[in-house]
């Protein structure tokens, strides 16, 4: 039986190898925000990405970064995120990401969740994306709710 190229790629790396990777560019995803780089942003979303970012969903790259565009326009980022938990499918073809959403002040604000595809051997771009909004309410009284 005859594998493709990225199946075989996906083989050779090892689990937590894929995880760095997937961790690295969720990594490098949010630093574009950090650095106002919306070029970079874009670069590492996928043609056929589905955002959930607004009333409702974006479909494909040029929505999507058309959309996020207002959020890289002022000198200073209105929101940061970071990974916390990175899986990669045994595959490795698919990986999800997610981590907390802080505003301008480092509050948090949300948790994020991105789908990410392996496009060529160790080019991840994001497929799905969607965040949700902090729940004060599951966090006991004296308690962080941060992760």
């Amino acid at each position: 039986m005859l594998m493709n190229a990225q199946a075989q790629t996906a083989v050779q790396a090892t689990p937590l190898a894929l995880e760095q990777q997937v961790l690295a560019t969720e990594r490098a995803f949010a630093k574009t925000m950090a650095e106002r780089d919306h070029a970079a942003f874009s670069a590492l979303v996928s043609e056929e990405a589905v955002f959930f970012s607004g009333p409702e969903p974006l479909r494909g790259k040029p929505a999507v970064a058309a959309f996020w565009k207002r959020f890289y326009e002022k000198a200073q980022a209105p929101f940061s995120w970071e990974p916390d938990q990175v899986q990669v499918l045994d595959s490795g073809t698919l990986a999800l990401s997610t981590g907390p959403v802080r505003n301008a002040q480092g509050e948090l604000i949300a948790r994020f969740t991105s789908i990410w595809r392996q496009e060529q051997p160790g080019v991840w771009r994001i497929v799905f994306d969607k965040g949700d909004e902090a729940c004060q309410c599951a966090t006991p009284k004296g308690a962080s709710a941060t992760p």
